[in-house]
Parts: C-alpha cells; structure tokens; sequence
C-alpha cells in the first residue's frame, strides 16, 4: 500500500539560473539583467522515494519546492533543506556562500519490510550548517552555470549527532525560451557514529530481526547523479507555468552497501523521482 509523507524535493535549479531560462535576444533581457532581476518559484507535485535508504521499497510523496531571489541574495530548496546564498551572483565567475537548514528524515517507521522495522527506530536528524563553492558563467551560452559546490552539515538533535560532507557539481543551462535543463553529480561523506546510527546491527538487533550482527564504518556513503527537465507552459521560463521532471540515481558504497538492512533486505541503488508544476513570477 502505497504511503503519503511531506518532502521537499530539489525540483527547482541548483543555481539562480532557474530564471535564465532563454537563449539571448531581442526579446530576452541581457545576462546583466537576469543576474539582478527579483523571482520567485513555486512548485508542487509527486514524488516517489525509497523507505529508507538502502530500501528496496519504494512509497509516494508529496512534493514542494521553492526558490528565488531578492536584491541579490538567493535561496533554494534542496530535498528537506534550505539553502541562502548571501553573496550577490555575478554574469562570469562567482563565489557562492551561505547557511544551510533541514532535516534528514532517513526513519526506519512504518515501512514495508517487516524485517527491518524490528530494529530499533531512527530519528528525524534535524542539520544546520553551511555551503560554500565557486561558480562560472557563460560557458556555452550567455545563461548556463557550472557551479562546484561543499556543503557542510551537523545533527543538532539526538539522532545521528555528527556532522557529513557532501562536494557536487551542477550544470544549468537554457535549451530554448521555453526549456531548462540542469543536471549534478556528487557524493556524501559521513563518520563512524552516523554509520554506525543508521547501518550497524547491535547483537540485540540481531536477535530482534535475525539479520546479522554488523558493525559499520564511516567514510563515503554514496554518490549520486540526478537530471532536472522543466518546460514552460504559459509564455516563458522567466514568468509563468511550467512543468518539471527530475530524476536521481544513488548508489550506496563500502559498509553502506554491505549492511545487511542493505545487502539482505534492501539495493544499493537508490532511485528519487518527482514531476509537477511550477510557477514563477
């Protein structure tokens, strides 16, 4: 039976070029223009995620997202977190810089593997901390951005209670007026207490679920790739409706794969899918 919980999904772009959403001309303002211009999206929909990560089972979500811009300072939703750029974007080279707020909701309740629902309950992780990366320009058009990006985040609850790494790198680029496209890759790196929070097996546990006694080390978790499409229904990218897909590939590496939670009961491939609309003044 298929389930309903609250996640915000990164369906918007990873970089203010969201709103550049058109190749240059006359009816288009410059590169200058888009970089200073006040927006605002909001988007809604459907996704579909994993129970837990490691899962093999997979449930229905609500999605929403938002991003945008004002006098410089942008801010965008990525998945569960909230990220503030507080440095003013530039049209060639800049430096990104800000805080992050969120919350990893990786909670083994209520799921559709009874095996592993006998292991005691995680928590919702509720993380604060920053990112901080470079982007360029320009490369292909006066519109795209290839940003490379570290954010740096820490449990300030009781759940894992220890801090992660995640480095990626993003590309956004108009394919028309009336098409986007972005796509990232990256990675996250964690330590031993958030492994052994969320993927060793106490010999209690073992005797609980009868899976394996498993003792996990940190180090990198995963890596990722994700796809984002949008395409504008009324007018173009710069104001009105539009569509989105997304698409992320993850796959779980090291000790991460090798849990039994993972190897026995789950896949380390890890898909999170959404598509809905957007709207954007």
């Amino acid at each position: 039976m298929l389930r309903f919980t609250p996640l915000l999904i990164a369906c918007l772009a990873a970089s203010p070029a969201f709103a550049q959403s058109g190749p240059a001309g006359s009816a288009m303002p410059s590169a200058d223009e888009v970089a200073d211009k006040d927006t605002l999206t909001i988007a809604g929909g459907v996704g579909y995620k994993p129970d837990y990560e490691g899962s093999d089972d997979y449930h229905l979500i609500p999605a929403a997202a938002v991003r945008g811009q004002y006098h410089g300072i942008s801010f965008t939703t990525r998945a569960t977190y909230l990220y503030v750029d507080v440095i003013k974007d530039s049209t060639k080279f800049g430096f990104d810089f800000g805080p992050i707020v969120g919350a990893r909701s990786n909670k083994r309740r209520h799921i559709h593997d009874d095996v592993v629902e006998l292991l005691p309950k995680t928590k919702t992780a509720f993380e604060v901390g920053g990112f901080a990366g470079v982007s360029l320009h320009g490369l292909t058009n006066p519109y795209d951005t290839l940003a490379l990006r570290l954010d740096v985040l820490h449990d300030v609850g009781n759940a894992h209670e220890s801090t992660t790494f995640s480095p990626s790198l993003d590309f956004s680029t108009p394919l028309s007026i009336k098409t986007y496209a972005s796509a990232s890759i990256g990675a996250e790196f964690v330590s031993n207490k958030f492994a052994d929070y969320y993927y060793s097996i106490t010999p209690a546990g073992s005797l609980a679920s009868g899976l394996p006694a498993f003792n996990a080390g940190g180090g990198m978790k995963n890596w990722k790739a994700s796809l984002l499409l949008n395409q504008s229904i009324t007018g173009n990218l710069l104001h009105g409706l539009s569509i989105f897909g997304t698409a992320q590939y993850s796959r779980l590496v090291g000790d991460f794969r090798d849990s039994p939670i993972v190897s026995l009961r789950g896949s380390p491939n890890q898909w999170l899918l959404a598509t809905g609309v957007a709207y954007t003044w």
